[in-house]
């Protein structure tokens, strides 16, 4: 009983070997991570753990994204998703327009936008007459209406 048993650690004959993402449960690669990071020259050592963490955080923030623009692309009636897409998803989530500010996305456009100074005023009277058609007036037969006739009649 002093062994290690069948649930224990340590190399396990005949298995395949997992790779740190599988281990991690991420789909972003951890492996590609650590040697960008050693490569990089932005530190002298880097540890286990923080090439898992950029991965996680890597593919926590594209889902979101992917999220966003899925749902951009199902309001505009189309089923691919499109750089305006991505771009109507950045812009209109407040936290991501601020952590993408200085990013420009090729061939996403612009949001919608009408300056309010640039449309029409709704609450001035005098502008909203301006704006009004005229109404053609009738053109008078020389009768006077039956009451406007009893009331000239009476005088």
């Amino acid at each position: 009983m002093s062994g290690k048993g069948k649930g224990g650690r340590g190399k396990k004959s005949g298995g395949k070997t997992a790779s740190r993402s599988s281990k991690a449960g991420l789909q972003f690669p951890v492996g590609r991570l650590s040697r960008y990071l050693r490569k990089g020259g932005y530190a002298k050592r880097v540890g286990g753990g923080a090439p898992v963490y950029l991965a996680a955080v890597l593919e926590y923030l594209c889902a979101e994204i992917l999220e966003l623009a899925g749902n951009a692309a199902r309001d505009n009636k189309k089923t691919r998703i499109i750089p305006r897409h991505i771009q109507m998803a950045i812009r209109s989530d407040e936290e991501l327009n601020k952590l993408l500010a200085g990013v420009t996305v090729s061939s996403g456009g612009v949001l919608p936008n009408i300056h309010s100074v640039l449309l029409p005023k709704k609450g001035a009277e005098g502008a909203e007459e301006a704006d009004k058609p005229k109404k053609a007036k009738k053109p008078s037969s020389g009768k006077k209406p039956k009451k406007e006739a009893a009331e000239g009649a009476a005088e």
